[in-house]
């Protein structure tokens, strides 16, 4: 950092500050002591010497600005420059810096005042008791009379009648020289048989020319029409063969397409009739050794049968199993009940006989 050396400061007690000398003296009468001495003694720099640095040729926004290490005194700002006795003038930049960061110092005060205002709650009435309701009621010192009738007062006044301004009249200027007359006898200046064949010529001259014209317009037009006629005779001959050859080769190409296309299914059906007998001549040779086995197979797996036997195994022989079983049923259950019948009149005279034993065995005793 540059700093100012002691021969420097000594010009404040001279209240000059300059990095000439020379400009001083030239621009002050007297001279300073401690210019003199300035003069004679050498410049001395308390920071070791270092390249400038390079300064761009416009000034940078004040957010980019960094702060630089000036290598030399010259372009150091803090170094004030003039009279320093007189009133330090800020730079117009300067004080257009400070304007703005007062600005919004004072918008972000203002910002903060209005947070500040919202959080804090404000105070409301509190609600009327029951039956009751709240009114206005003026708090001013002085009360005034409210009332939604305005007061009018009707006030008049009479202007003075202002006349019409009259017209303007018309502006005839002023007569002047002399008036002179002349006669003129008839015949003299005018004649109208003469002055009129002129004319006559003329328009008679345009209405032949005109009718000539017309007549030829119409003969015109009458060969056109004919002519016009002629050729959409023609044209409509022309038309009809250009329809009738068109039609023509119209049917030529159609039967042209039939014949092509009759043509193409009867090598269809040619190819698919070859097909066949090939595939029929070779599947009968297929065939000839593959019946015989499969017919062989079948029978052997039983589905070629006899039909009487088949009805007989799948109908008859479990009808007959069927009723032999229920026979035998029958003839087992009839020879349970036998056995059970001859069972009691067993047991009953065994009881019988034992009845009899006892009587006798009583009687004996």
């Amino acid at each position: 950092m540059a700093l100012l050396s002691q021969s420097q400061r000594a010009l404040h007690g001279c209240n000059i500050l300059s990095s000439h000398p020379r400009d001083v003296e030239s621009r002050y009468k007297y001279r300073c002591p401690a210019v003199e001495h300035q003069r004679d003694s050498s410049y001395n720099f308390s920071n070791q010497p270092r390249p400038v640095e390079n300064r761009s040729k416009y000034r940078e926004p004040i957010s980019e600005q960094s702060h630089k290490h000036y290598g030399n005194i010259m372009y150091d700002p803090r170094v004030v420059r003039g009279i320093t006795c007189a009133p330090h003038a800020i730079p117009t930049t300067a004080q257009v810096e400070a304007a703005e960061l007062e600005r919004q110092q004072e918008i972000r005060r203002r910002a903060l005042a209005r947070r500040k205002a919202k959080e804090k709650p404000k105070p409301m009435t509190p609600e009327p008791l029951q039956g009751r309701k709240h009114i206005d009621v003026q708090t001013e010192r002085y009360l005034e009379e409210l009332s939604d009738i305005i007061q009018v007062t009707d006030i008049q006044c009479q202007t003075d009648a202002l006349l019409d301004r009259p017209s303007t009249p018309l502006f005839i200027p002023a007569k002047s020289g002399k008036d002179v007359g002349t006669q003129i006898e008839e015949g003299e200046l005018f004649d109208f048989d003469i002055e009129v064949k002129p004319v006559l010529e003329v328009l008679v001259g345009k209405s032949v020319e005109q009718a000539l014209l017309e007549v030829m317009e119409e003969e015109e037009l009458a060969h056109l029409k004919s002519q016009r006629m002629a050729f959409e005779v023609l044209r409509n001959s022309e038309l009809a063969e250009v329809q009738r050859l068109e039609e023509q080769e119209r049917r030529h190409s159609k039967e042209k397409m039939r014949r092509i296309a009759q043509q193409k299914e009867e090598l269809e059906k040619e190819r698919e009739t070859a097909e066949k007998v090939a595939a029929r001549a070779y599947t009968r040779q297929y065939l000839a050794d593959l019946l015989p086995r499969i017919f062989t197979s079948l029978r052997g797996h039983g589905y070629f049968y006899d039909t009487v036997e088949r009805d007989i195994e799948t109908n008859f022989l479990p009808w007959l199993v069927d009723e032999v079983h229920t026979s035998l049923e029958k003839r087992y259950i009839a020879t349970q009940m036998l056995d059970s019948i001859i069972n009691d009149a067993v047991q009953k005279r065994l009881e019988s006989f034992a009845d009899l034993e006892s009587q006798a065995a009583q009687s004996d005793s």
